[in-house]
């Protein structure tokens, strides 16, 4: 069984960073170890959330699985809290990063033209140094213009988003992707962009009416489950963008769907005969 690890907060309730990203890769058939940065009571789009930060945990715990010779087939990183917490995984990256598994990143960091609240351009700039680490990075368009420094436009063309994954992979990655791109009214999708074969790759499907918190850390596990499993990117991105999709769609339409997130888990069985199981 191929393994995997997942570096990121707990969010208890809320549906997002490892929350979903165990239930997702679990139910892809992968194993997932988690490595968490920081337990919240729920995610930060309530009020009067609790927090446990974990940073002094990261060290510790990969000194043991270094002592074990436990190994990954993919290292995945989501939400992180602090310069410190990138630092740590620079180094986690040097201690079990091998020839044969892959390092993927997802920046989280911004989303609509600004820098959470916790973040300034300072941190932006060091993950984009962890992403040079990465041999996938998975931004939005809004932490890609933080990471490249290109100016970050809510109307652009197909030429933007190309020269902006191009930026990209001079960071460092063989692989980027950008998330939330759209060409045509209606209409939302990936790109994706590999430096060796310089070639594009873009997927779309109807863009719907409404909005969620963690619908792109459920793209990210998805799309990481299905690397892991052997899917090519290009696959595995319209993998990962189908199950969003469709678990934004039931829940919209479950009049007891939750507010704090989506139902990813009544859409898993379509997940599952994506994979062709």
């Amino acid at each position: 069984m191929k393994r995997i690890v997942t570096i990121q907060d707990i969010s208890c309730v809320g549906k997002c960073s490892l929350t979903v990203a165990l239930p997702i890769i679990s139910a892809m058939g992968v194993e997932t170890a988690i490595l968490p940065t920081a337990v919240l009571s729920t995610h930060t789009m309530f009020q009067n959330f609790t927090c446990k930060d974990l940073t002094d945990q990261v060290e510790p715990v990969a000194a043991h699985w270094k002592s074990e010779k436990i190994g990954f087939d993919a290292i995945y990183t989501g939400y992180l809290a602090s310069e410190e917490q990138i630092n740590l995984l620079k180094k986690f990256f040097a201690d079990f990063k091998t020839e044969k598994n892959l390092v993927i990143v997802d920046p989280a960091m911004a989303d609509n033209g600004k820098l959470y609240p916790a973040f300034d351009e300072d941190f932006a700039h060091k993950m984009g140094e962890l992403c040079g680490l990465a041999d996938i990075v998975l931004p939005n368009v809004t932490e890609a213009s933080y990471m490249t420094g290109m100016e970050y436009r809510e109307v652009y063309d197909e030429e933007y988003i190309k020269e902006m994954l191009r930026a990209l992979v001079k960071l460092g990655a063989k692989t980027a992707l950008l998330t939330g791109v759209g060409f045509e009214e209606g209409k939302t999708g990936v790109m994706g962009y590999d430096s060796a074969s310089d070639t594009f790759h873009y997927y779309s499907h109807r863009k719907h009416a409404k909005s969620y918190h963690g619908t792109g850390d459920i793209f990210s596990s998805t799309f990481v489950g299905a690397v892991v499993n052997g899917f090519a990117w290009e696959e595995a991105m319209k993998i990962a963008a189908d199950f969003t999709a469709e678990s934004i769609y039931i829940t919209m339409n479950d009049e007891n769907g939750c507010w704090y997130g989506v139902n990813f888990e009544l859409a898993i069985p379509g997940l599952l005969k994506a994979l062709g199981r």
